[in-house]
Parts: structure tokens; C-alpha cells; sequence
């Protein structure tokens, strides 16, 4: 197989990636628009698809040239269809689209959730290898679920988020202790700060679901405790030792709460002998600790992807292309992206 051109835009970050037929990653470049959308608190959907529009085909046009190749080199192209933001699926599915037809290439329009779940799958980035079927913990500002994955297209929901997912709940409350946006990474360096100097037990805070049967999530409750007790302080900057205090708090409130809810997930699914965790919250040290601990504790080893391939970013959608393209599934040039595209409705599309 020639290589595969990836290409992900289904939120803030714009990117672009080469892998050759064995998944070997050639170039791969991610611009991310953090910045862009700090003032705002949040991700701006017409920002978005405008800085993606901007950037992309530079991008791509970058990635190409690092691997050695030209449009011409290239055995396919895949790129993102969903589930995301409308405006920024379009704009990269419809660049994609442009360069199969015009160098006469295969199509594969890829589930953004899938490229996640088969990101394990990378050729050195396990171990032993990732084979089927194993766990998948998904954890991003946009999703929280579990996942048992079967094959490529072959995906059982153990459990998802009840309201917040769980990067959400993060920034959210990033925002109240005053960290700015995103407040994930800055709220886990606060919460070491309250681990290390501060009283992590200072707050009673919620463990929802904890000990529930299943696998569901829910972190609105212990989002709103939080903002209970900042709202018990005097308006203005919380006292440094206090932030840090919730801070620890509510992150270990969330720590115990994974790691339970993956526990249930694996007695749900006692033959798969792989927890992969991916997403943006995957880069959280102490909640991939967590994991761990209650992997080994039941025979099961976690995986947790560089902290560069959690995060969206265009290899993974390269590979999930090559996956698919291996199995002789393609995707017609008037597949429609979908901002909605739960990972159950590939049911069926792959063996």
C-alpha cells in the first residue's frame, strides 16, 4: 500500500499527517488554535472553520513535501467526517475529497471516535501489540465513554457520560478556580500543588457513580460541589492555598471515579486484556495512575498513547484509513459529514 494522506479538523486543531502502508509516520504537523479562542472561554465554531480553512491546504501541502512525496505518491486519503463541528468537518473533508479526485485516489471518510479507538493499533506504540478485542476509555472535553472494541467497525457502548464529559467538567471548573481556558492542564498542575502542600481531603466532594453497576459517568454533581464552596469565599481571586486545595480535591474525586467505572468495565468484559485510554484528559497523569493501578490489579494492562496522539491530531485518522482501506472499505465522494456519529452505527461496515 502507498501512503496515506490523514487530515482532522473536527474542532481546534488543524492537521495534517503521512504514514506509509505499514504505519510508519513519514510527517505530521498540528496547529493548534488555543490562542485564538482563549478570549472567548471556549471553542468558537465559525473561528474555527476559518482558521481551518486558512491553514489547512498549506498544511497538507507541508506534510507531503516532509515525507518525500508529492499528491501523485500518495495511495489515499482520509479525513475526518465526524463526529465534530460542522463547519471545520466540511472544510477538511471537502479538501480531502478535492485531492482523491483529482489524483484518482481512494476515499475513506473516518469516525474521529474510531481513529481514537484504533490509535493503540500504531505499529511500536504497544508492546506485544494491540490485538482484539480490548477496552477503550475515551476521555475529552467533547466525550466520555467505554468502549469495547471488537474489530475495525465492530464497537459494543459499555457506559458514557450522564451530562459533562469529563474534559468538559475540568475546564469548567478550571474556570471557576480562575485558570482561564483550557483549564484541564492548568487545573492538574494546581492539583499537584494541593497534593504536595495542601489537604486534598480539605472537601467532602461527591464521587458520583461510585459503586454503581455499569459503566456510566457523571460529573455534573461534583461540578456544581465545587462551585458551592467557591461560592462560599468572598468575590475576587481565591486565596493561592485554597485553589489548590479544590483543585486536589476535585481531581481526586474524578481519579476514584475513573478508576471504579473502568473496574466495572472490565468484569463487563472479562476477555479483553487491554484498557487503552485516549483523549486530551489521557494526558492527565494522575488519572492515568489511576487506571493503571486498577488495570493491574485485575490482569489487565493499560495502554496510554504519547500524550501527542491523545489529543486530535491527524495520525490517528491516517491509521483508521489504513485500517479500513486494508479490509477494502472506501467512502463515496458525496458522503455528507456528520457532526453527530456515535461509533455504534459503524456496526456492520467492517469485519
Amino acid at each position: 500500500m502507498r501512503p496515506i494522506l490523514g487530515i482532522e479538523s473536527s474542532c481546534d486543531e488543524t492537521a495534517a499527517a503521512v504514514l506509509d502502508g505499514d504505519g510508519k509516520v513519514l510527517a505530521e504537523s498540528v496547529l493548534s488554535q488555543e490562542r485564538v479562542h482563549a478570549p472567548y472561554g471556549g471553542v468558537v465554531p465559525e473561528i474555527a472553520a476559518r482558521a481551518h480553512l486558512a491553514h489547512l491546504p498549506e498544511l497538507v501541502r507541508g506534510v507531503v513535501a516532509r515525507a518525500g512525496l508529492t499528491f501523485d505518491g500518495l495511495g489515499g486519503v482520509a479525513a475526518t467526517g465526524g463526529p465534530g463541528l460542522i463547519g471545520g468537518l466540511i472544510v477538511g473533508s471537502s479538501l480531502g475529497k478535492g485531492i482523491a479526485i483529482a489524483r484518482g485516489l481512494p476515499y475513506v471518510a473516518v469516525n474521529h471516535l474510531e481513529a481514537h479507538a484504533l490509535t493503540a493499533r500504531l505499529p511500536g506504540l504497544t508492546e506485544g501489540g494491540a490485538p482484539f478485542p480490548y477496552l477503550l476509555l475515551l476521555l475529552s472535553g467533547g466525550h466520555c465513554q467505554c468502549v469495547k472494541v471488537a474489530g475495525v467497525g465492530a464497537y459494543t457502548r459499555l457506559g458514557g457520560t450522564l451530562d459533562d464529559a469529563v474534559g468538559e467538567a475540568f475546564d469548567k471548573v478550571g474556570k471557576l478556580l480562575g485558570l482561564g481556558w483550557p483549564g484541564g492542564p492548568a487545573l492538574e498542575r494546581l492539583a499537584a500543588q494541593g497534593e504536595a502542600h495542601g489537604d486534598p481531603a480539605r472537601f467532602a466532594f461527591p464521587r458520583p457513580m461510585l459503586g454503581r453497576a455499569g459503566c456510566d459517568f457523571s460529573f455534573s454533581g461534583l461540578k456544581t460541589a465545587v462551585a458551592q464552596e467557591v461560592a462560599r469565599h468572598a468575590a475576587g481571586p481565591l486565596p493561592a492555598t485554597l485553589a489548590a486545595d479544590l483543585a486536589a480535591g476535585f481531581q481526586r474525586a474524578v481519579t476514584e471515579v475513573m478508576a471504579d467505572r473502568a473496574a466495572h468495565a472490565m468484569t463487563m468484559a472479562p476477555e479483553a486484556k487491554l484498557l487503552v485510554v485516549a483523549g486530551g484528559v489521557a494526558a492527565n497523569g494522575a488519572i492515568r495512575a489511576a487506571l493503571a493501578e486498577a488495570a493491574v490489579a485485575r490482569g489487565v494492562r493499560l495502554v496510554a498513547p504519547p500524550v501527542r496522539l491523545c489529543t486530535d491530531n491527524a495520525v490517528m485518522v491516517a491509521w483508521a484509513g489504513i485500517e479500513r482501506l486494508r479490509l477494502g472499505l472506501t467512502d463515496a465522494l458525496d458522503f455528507a459529514p456528520r457532526p453527530r456519529w456515535p461509533l455504534e452505527e459503524l456496526a456492520g461496515t467492517a469485519v
